[in-house]
């Protein structure tokens, strides 16, 4: 009984309890790239970011770079700290990642210029209601699945085609990536290993001259606060090699070309005494058929002859294991809130029948499909708090060869 539990009435938390959507159509990362082409002047695209009028704009994503995160660790970045103080004028100086705050949202959104809800990348892995099947829609996509058909929508960079220059400056593995595929198709791709080979090459793709939109792609600081926290000797380590390799791109980018520096999603620690195996309670999986989505934001997909007094009654119990360390809701709830922006028929169901995202330092897992090793990740994502879905946006002009900023 799917259908009924997503269009009765919820019983239990009102949609208003939840925090605020993000601003998608004025402040959120689907507006970066919309942005930045409204600025380049091409027709058909609102600068809602206020991007200054250029014949060039790099934009800088790196990973897991959170607003609160880029204020507490300040001192390590004495180029961004140079460049703040310098003042951006109207651009804001954050804005909101997708939902959920995670990697695979975020990077469709500044893709496509959509909220999840129309791009369809509602998680890490969801259901594909297709095969009745959980799916990763990040790294090892299902084979079944094609990235096209799942994400249909014009990409910006396709929209651009004819217009200007469009390149991607990335890691080599991800040039026909599934996620690419579906979220970042057509760009000109440039494939670099190091942080040097890619600054390196973006300066060369930028060396025409002319009118340009880049993409530049740095996923270091993702992977140090994974694997050790954002709280790190090594994440504060690889946070000065971003500081590092952005002043370099400012020295080497073509003088006055715009950049913009963003993330996908900020980070919290998650210590392992909180990394819970929700499986392990009977009551927390009573008639889930699957689960799936991150530990910090967990989809619960009912069976399909699931009443809404069975959805109510998951509800109720992990409100009760949890109390206010968590969010408990539906997808219509979320989807009344705006958490996913306008939803589109097809990704309904991809959305779990009830959803839990953290409230505090919290992980959730169903062992009985998680891989060991995702118990050991320290730095964590995917939940509607501030640390996890406000990232920064800087904007600055670059100095070129002769400039001496930082």
């Amino acid at each position: 009984m799917r259908d009924a539990a997503q269009t009765s009435s919820p019983v239990t938390h009102d949609a208003a309890d939840l925090p605020s959507a993000p601003l998608f159509g004025s402040k959120s990362i689907a507006e970066v790239f919309t942005s930045s082409a409204a600025a380049l002047g091409v027709p058909g695209f609102t600068n809602h970011l206020q991007v200054p009028a250029s014949q060039r704009v790099c934009v800088v994503l790196a990973d897991g770079l959170g607003r609160n995160l880029l204020k507490q660790k300040a001192s390590h970045t004495p180029f961004l700290r140079s460049v703040l103080a310098e003042g951006q004028g109207n651009v804001p100086q954050w804005i909101d990642s997708a939902f959920p705050s995670t990697t695979a949202a975020s990077l469709a959104s500044l893709g496509t210029g959509l909220p999840a809800g129309q791009h369809g990348m509602v998680g890490y892995d969801v259901l594909d209601p297709a095969q009745d099947k959980v799916v990763n829609l990040l790294g090892n996509w299902d084979s079944e699945v094609d990235p096209v058909e799942w994400q249909p929508h014009s990409t910006v960079f396709e929209r651009l085609a004819g217009e200007l220059d469009v390149v991607t400056v990335s890691l080599p593995q991800f040039g026909n990536s599934p996620m690419t595929q579906a979220a970042l198709r057509g760009s000109r791709f440039v494939g670099g290993t190091t942080l040097h080979a890619r600054t390196a090459a973006a300066a060369e793709a930028m060396s025409s001259g002319g009118r340009s939109l880049m993409y530049f792609y740095l996923n270091e600081l993702d992977k140090a606060g994974h694997r050790y926290g954002c709280q790190s000797d090594r994440w504060e380590h690889q946070l000065e090699e971003l500081d590092s390799a952005v002043k370099r791109l400012s020295s080497t980018l073509p003088a006055g070309t715009t950049i913009l520096l963003t993330g996908d999603h900020g980070m919290v620690d998650v210590p392992e005494s909180q990394r819970l195996d929700y499986s392990a309670d009977e009551s927390l999986v009573a008639g889930v058929r699957h689960t799936a989505g991150e530990p910090r934001m967990v989809h619960l997909y009912l069976e399909p002859d699931a009443t809404v007094e069975h959805r109510d009654a998951l509800l109720a119990a992990w409100r009760h294991r949890f109390g206010e360390r968590i969010w408990a809701f539906t997808r219509n709830q979320a989807m009344d809130a705006g958490l996913f922006g306008a939803v589109r028929p097809e990704v309904a169901p991809r959305i779990g029948d009830v959803m839990i995202a953290a409230r505090d330092t919290l992980a959730l897992y169903d062992t009985r499909r998680a891989r060991p090793a995702s118990l050991e990740v320290v730095g964590q994502h995917g939940s509607l708090t501030k640390a996890e879905r406000e990232v920064p946006l800087m904007c600055f002009a670059a100095a070129g060869k002769k400039g001496k900023r930082g």
